[in-house]
């Protein structure tokens, strides 16, 4: 039903001025209650959408969209894994725009990847309400581009989404769309800001809507969800569930596309950009833990294993590999702490900074490494020499790793003995190829296991350049050279000495261990008549017996 010209706002008469009365019809109350109390009604009868073919129709909704709905509806925390293709915006807009009726004064945050999605989204939401009969719109107080604002109180505004799209407002319902292609810097600190302020409320809502797109901040607040470590309610939606959908369609559509692109769309998996070093298969399978202690950006996924009283454990061996930047709020000075007693070697902490300057970093890799059984460290020298030199001539750190170079020869660790030795190693085209061809080897062939979730999301938009392997556009590698490092190391001689003489420090220290319990004590006797003593005035006095220097100084000296 369309609006009397006289009563449009600004000469649109399909949309209610604000103050216009309505007389209701029996009919028409008890319509406005039924969709007041369920959404899908509302949106099945009441909404309608631009088709392609047939031009304005009523959206009529399959049942996997009612599912959508009916989850919106019921769940404060909503994330949804989906298809292109599915309707999941129409969908979403129409539950948006119940939600802005029939609740008041609810101020609503419509949010995109980009600004002008997050409007064409609001367009859509625009065109539903134009398309309401009368009885059902709320007077218009504000109609544009970017927000609008009905007679109930209620807002809904559209911005993309980054950390000062919303700051400082107060939101009811906060919907995300394509979060997953949200730069994850840009997504961490949007609900960095964003989520205190929702959740807050008792009654406020997020609800995230997107297709996969790598394994990022979406990818994690996905697994959280499915797994229970958060309160997120999960929603999965397949292509098959599309009627029309079959494997003829599949087929079809592989061949106009490509089975890497109807994967990443349709099959809605995780996968990361193309030509990656790690295989996207090995990818797909890689899991990452949560943290068991969080402290000054350090991650503890293990704390260090040291000699239990009993002996039965013994210490274990860690190395750290340390990639420096220059605290400027771009890159990241990052560190990985690997335990390296045996295969599979395991990251078992991990630190990422982009803001530290470089005379505090030192310090943080001491303490990291004091704790982790002064552990070996291997530092990346390029930016700043001077954060290896800090640790091992002003902290007096001995286990910073030595690297000989010179010669036109290949840089190697060392004991540090003899000419051209530097503290760490400096990242060169072949110490950055033999690292990358290792890391792969060690991941692949599952004897390095990656326990922190950015270094797994770096590895996913770590591809191959023109000359070397480098993060994708956008994506940041500062977690994943610290893992090349690692697998540079590792193909050294020195290093497995390292290792070697570890593993025979222990079997010694065990085997002596055991000698001294199967060994019996053997007891000295003496019945107190070989100790020379005199007595006086009734006390017992040992005598001495010659010049106790001199004589200490004598067996010093014998044999010589």
């Amino acid at each position: 039903m369309a609006v009397n010209e006289n009563l449009g706002y600004r000469d649109n008469p399909l949309l209610k001025k604000v103050g216009v009365p309505h007389e209701y019809t029996q009919e028409e109350i008890e319509e406005y209650i039924k969709c007041s109390k369920d959404p899908v009604y509302f949106i099945k009868t009441y909404i309608k959408i631009v088709n392609v073919d047939e031009g304005l129709i009523p959206f009529g909704m399959w049942d996997f969209q009612k599912k959508m709905v009916e989850t919106f509806k019921d769940n404060r925390f909503v994330i949804m894994k989906m298809p292109r293709q599915v309707g999941k915006t129409t969908t979403s807009v129409g539950y948006i725009l119940w939600h802005s009726i029939f609740q008041d004064a609810q101020n609503i945050a419509i949010l995109a990847n980009k600004g002008s999605l997050a409007r064409d989204i609001l367009a859509k939401y625009q065109l539903a309400y134009e398309n309401l009969p009368t009885w059902l719109q709320q007077g218009i107080i504000t109609w544009n581009k970017g927000n609008v604002e009905l007679e109930n109180g209620s807002k809904v505004i559209s911005a993309s989404t980054t950390s000062s799209a919303i700051r400082g407002g107060s939101f009811n319902l906060v919907f995300l769309d394509e979060f997953a292609f949200v730069p994850n810097n840009i997504a961490l600190e949007f609900f960095n800001s964003v989520y205190p302020v929702i959740s807050s409320g008792k009654t406020s809502k997020i609800i995230i809507v997107s297709t996969p797109n790598g394994m990022n901040l979406f990818y994690k607040m996905w697994m959280d969800a499915i797994e229970g470590r958060s309160t997120y309610k999960a929603l999965e939606i397949h292509w098959s569930m599309v009627p029309g959908r079959d494997q003829k369609w599949k087929e079809e559509t592989i061949k106009n596309t490509s089975e890497e692109q109807f994967r990443q769309e349709f099959e809605t998996e995780f996968l990361g950009s193309s030509n990656t070093l790690i295989s996207g298969q090995k990818l797909q399978m890689m899991h990452y833990k949560d943290p068991i202690l969080r402290q000054m950006d350090i991650d503890i996924f293990e704390h260090p294993i040291k000699d239990n009283e009993e002996g039965t454990v013994k210490e274990h061996l860690y190395a750290i590999s340390v990639d420096v930047a220059e605290g400027k709020n771009l890159d990241y000075s990052t560190f990985s702490v690997i335990d390296i007693s045996s295969t599979p070697y395991i990251q078992v902490a991990r630190y990422r900074n982009n803001s530290i300057s470089p005379i505090l970093f030192p310090t943080v890799i001491y303490n990291a490494a004091r704790y982790y059984n002064n552990a070996y460290i291997l530092v990346e020298i390029n930016n700043n020499p001077q954060i290896a030199e800090t640790l091992h001539t002003d902290l007096e750190y001995e286990n910073v790793i030595k690297v000989i170079t010179g010669n036109k020869k290949a840089q190697q660790i060392s004991a540090g003995f003899g000419r051209g030795v530097q503290m760490g190693v400096r990242m060169t085209p072949l110490v950055k190829r033999v690292g990358c061809s290792n890391l792969k080897t060690l991941i692949e062939s599952d004897k390095l296991i990656i326990n922190d979730f950015d270094t797994i999301a770096e590895l996913t938009t770590f591809v191959a350049g023109r000359s070397t392997f480098e993060a994708d556009d956008g994506a940041n590698d500062d977690m994943v050279m610290t893992l090349v490092l690692f697998a540079w190391m590792t193909t050294q001689k020195y290093f497995k000495e390292i290792v070697s003489h570890d593993i025979r420090k222990q079997l010694q220290l065990q085997q002596f261990s055991q000698v001294d319990e199967e060994i019996l004590p053997v007891g000295e006797l003496s019945d107190g008549l070989d100790v020379p003593f005199v007595v006086e005035d009734g006390d017992v006095w040992v005598s001495g017996q010659g010049d106790t220097y001199s004589d200490y100084f004598k067996s010093l000296t014998r044999g010589l």
